[in-house]
């Protein structure tokens, strides 16, 4: 300083210590600033690779999807073989045309397709097209004729099986329905709804099962199969013209575009092919719309629901703002679903759910998040179905109030044995009681008596063969039919069970099959007149 003093202020600058932290925070900002940038051009580099990533992943999926895919022609040959078979049989005349067999597919949905075709093509020869005389006599031409088309809409199949022949006797089904009390004898269902009917397990306008139509297996196990790959059915008919059977299918089961929604405190994925249409309500609106139960959307009622309350959880109260609403399609039924919170739309890759959870209804798989969360798949059509009991317009089984199901009583002292087996009988429709012992089964049958009773051998207290002695011994108990499950198969074990009157005796593990086939027996027994 004191070399520079000759300097005027003018000609050499004076540096305070305020300028010098200033200065020293300049730079510092400068250096921060260039850090930014740096990373700023990382960060691009790596949006670049993620995305040349994606790229490469996507030609790799698409090469693997290629390996996958097979053309619907594999099939042709079958197709025609059934129609040649089953026409000589029925003494019937008929062609079969099939269009856009170049579509491919996914080889799993081919092999599962197979099967539910060729059940729909039989029925088109027994039940819809008609002898050549009646075609004569209705001006038709002498051979009847079949048609099977394919064509891709979006990230699905439409596969499209018509006739030209008698059409569905609607009249016929409603008269099936009301005998069977499906339908209350006033009630007239509406053509497209009747014709929901034929997916009814046992419902057909057939007199008999013959070996050509149905072969004992009806079109609620086509509708099953074709669920079960996340297909779905239409049906079109006019009496006197032919019916038209439209399938959509997915194109592949391993991929599948899907919308990811939270429900409660979990994430799950609905397929976009369900999605019809994305609403956005405000709260006063939504719960409006809760209080009338349905949501109104171009001249279309969609009955409301919540997902949480149909995954079995407390639906979150409406908060003030803006509310997800997605209206669905599942075959012919629509719903409005709403969700508390509307995620993503992306594609997902589809893990099985192992048998455990392969029985669930409404359950069609998984996925692994990007997070490592997992989410189901669900299907809420299927799920509002468990909850409320079928509509007419999906019905797959008699729709029964909740106090008219079958009571079965569950006596177990496995509360593993007593959950697994109750949610069994719950998902066919039963009323389930669980006891942990004799004594505790003795008490609840106090109050109600149940229509069948399952009960296991070694238990505290009181164990399976004093339980039956009391129940055979008392008037008001004796005729319950009791199905004795237990570890314990020896001959002995069983002679016993037998000569104190149980009625059936399972081994665990049970099939359940032939558990379910035993309850309904008796029931059906019970039901019959003395």
């Amino acid at each position: 300083e004191s070399r520079n003093r000759e300097f005027d202020p003018l000609e050499f600058d004076r540096y305070t210590r305020l300028q010098e932290l200033t200065r020293l925070m300049a730079e510092s900002l400068h250096d921060a600033a260039s850090i930014q940038q740096a990373l700023a051009r990382s960060l691009g580099d790596a949006d670049g690779a993620l995305a040349h990533q994606s790229r490469v992943s996507r030609d790799v999926q698409q090469a693997l999807m290629r390996m996958r895919a097979v053309p619907f022609a594999n099939l042709n040959e079958r197709l025609f073989r059934i129609v040649r078979q089953t026409a000589r049989e029925l003494g019937k005349n008929a062609e079969l045309d099939i269009q856009g067999s170049q579509v491919e597919l996914d080889r799993s949905v081919l092999e599962r397709i197979g099967a539910p075709l060729e059940h729909m093509l039989r029925n088109a020869l027994a039940h819809g097209l008609e002898t050549p005389e009646a075609r004569a006599a209705a001006g038709k031409p002498h051979a009847g004729r079949i048609a099977v088309s394919l064509r891709q809409e979006a990230n699905e199949i439409a596969l499209t099986v018509s006739d030209d022949g008698a059409g569905l006797d609607l009249d016929r089904l409603r008269r099936r329905a009301q005998e069977r009390g499906l339908l209350p004898p006033e009630a007239l269902a509406s053509d497209a709804e009747a014709a929901q009917l034929i997916f009814v397990s046992g419902l057909s306008t057939a007199d008999h099962v013959t070996e050509l139509a149905g072969r004992g297996v009806g079109m609620d196990v086509v509708k099953s199969e074709i669920g079960a790959i996340g297909g779905r059915v239409e049906i079109a008919t006019t009496r006197g013209q032919g019916t038209t059977f439209t399938v959509y299918l997915p194109l592949t089961l391993a991929v599948t575009q899907a919308v990811l929604v939270r429900a409660g405190g979990s994430a799950c994925a609905v397929p976009s092919a369900m999605v019809e249409q994305l609403l956005r309500l405000k709260s006063d609106i939504m719960a409006a719309r809760f209080a009338s139960g349905a949501i109104e959307f171009q001249d279309r009622s969609y009955p409301l629901y919540d997902l949480a309350r149909l995954q079995g959880g407390a639906a979150e109260a409406l908060a003030p703002g803006y509310h997800s609403v997605l209206l669905l399609r599942g075959g012919a039924q629509r719903i409005a679903l709403h969700v508390d919170e509307l995620l993503a739309n992306q594609e997902i890759v589809v893990k099985a759910i192992g048998p455990q959870l392969a029985r669930v209804p409404g359950v069609s798989g998984a996925t692994v998040l990007a997070d490592g969360r997992i989410a189901l798949i669900v299907n809420p059509v299927q799920l509002m179905q468990r909850a409320r009991g079928a509509p007419l317009r999906e019905m797959a089984q008699p729709a029964l109030a909740a106090g008219a199901a079958p009571l079965i009583m569950v006596v177990d002292d496995s509360l593993t044995v007593r959950k697994i087996t109750g949610r069994l009988l719950e998902r066919e429709g039963y009323r389930v009681l669980a006891a942990k012992d004799g004594l505790d089964a003795l008490e609840m049958m106090r109050d109600v008596l149940p229509a069948v009773m399952l009960v296991d051998i070694e238990m505290p207290r009181m164990d399976g063969f004093d339980l039956t002695r009391t129940v055979r011994g008392d008037p008001r108990t004796r005729d319950i039919p009791i199905i004795m499950i237990s570890s314990r198969t020896a001959g002995k074990h069983r002679d016993q069970a037998m000569q104190l009157g149980v009625n059936a005796f399972l081994g665990k593990p049970y099939p359940e099959v032939e558990l379910l086939q035993h309850i309904a027996n008796f029931l059906e027994m019970q039901r019959a007149p003395a």
